[in-house]
């Protein structure tokens, strides 16, 4: 399993890449899909929504269970990755290239907290 180094992670199982404009896009791992199964239906935040960091945000069902995805960070919904609520499986095909939403985090420096790709590695053994 591939952990990509250019993103920060929690222990949850999302991935948080921060984008040229300031914004982070989130996702979730592929350690996270692959224990969902095959992913049917995606329900992702409004934009504008503000979010608190922990708190869950929007569900992703597969065939075997329904899961809930967490904020990161707390910030500000920017975008909606609508390709994923019209091709869910594409987070089975591509799970670091199927981000869900962006945030405009409320303050940056939370985003450093999070866990490192070598962490994270660790974390999920």
């Amino acid at each position: 399993m591939t952990i990509p180094a250019d993103r920060k992670y929690t222990e949850s199982h999302e991935w948080v890449r921060v984008e040229a404009d300031g914004t982070v896009a989130v996702g979730i791992t592929d350690f996270a899909q692959d224990a969902l199964g095959d992913i049917v239906f995606v329900e992702l935040p409004k934009v504008g929504a503000s979010l608190a960091a922990g708190k869950d945000c929007c569900v992703i069902e597969s065939v075997k269970a329904a899961g809930d995805v967490y904020a990161p960070v707390a910030g500000e919904v920017v975008a909606v990755n609508d390709a994923v609520v019209d091709a869910p499986d594409s987070i089975n095909a591509g799970a670091f290239d199927a981000w869900l939403f962006k945030l405009k985090p409320a303050n940056a420096a939370d985003v450093d907290a999070l866990m490192s790709a070598e962490a994270y590695a660790k974390n999920i053994g």
